[in-house]
């Protein structure tokens, strides 16, 4: 993916907004609009947006998790089955 050729004006998107739709949709690379000559945002397509979302929260928990471990909330795999067995029992 190269990003300079993915670089247009808002004036352009104005002008041709079902063109870049259409091609941020078939391509499923991203278009970023400029406003007098700086990158003010970006369009992506829905399976791109929905995909990297799903992708940042992903690693959000991985990073909840990590800092749950640090501050020693956690326990051994063994000790945490031990538990819902427990619970499964009652």
């Amino acid at each position: 993916m190269s990003l300079t050729t993915s670089i247009r004006p808002i004036s352009y998107v104005k002008a041709h907004a079902a063109d870049v739709i259409r091609d941020v949709t078939e391509r499923q690379e991203p278009v970023i609009i400029t406003v007098n000559g700086e990158a003010k945002a970006v369009i992506l397509d829905v399976a791109t947006y929905d995909r990297d979302r799903e992708t940042l929260a992903l690693l959000t928990m991985l990073a909840q998790s990590r800092q749950s471990i640090e501050r020693g909330d956690s326990a051994p795999l063994s000790e945490a089955l031990a538990r819902v067995r427990a619970r499964l029992v009652r």
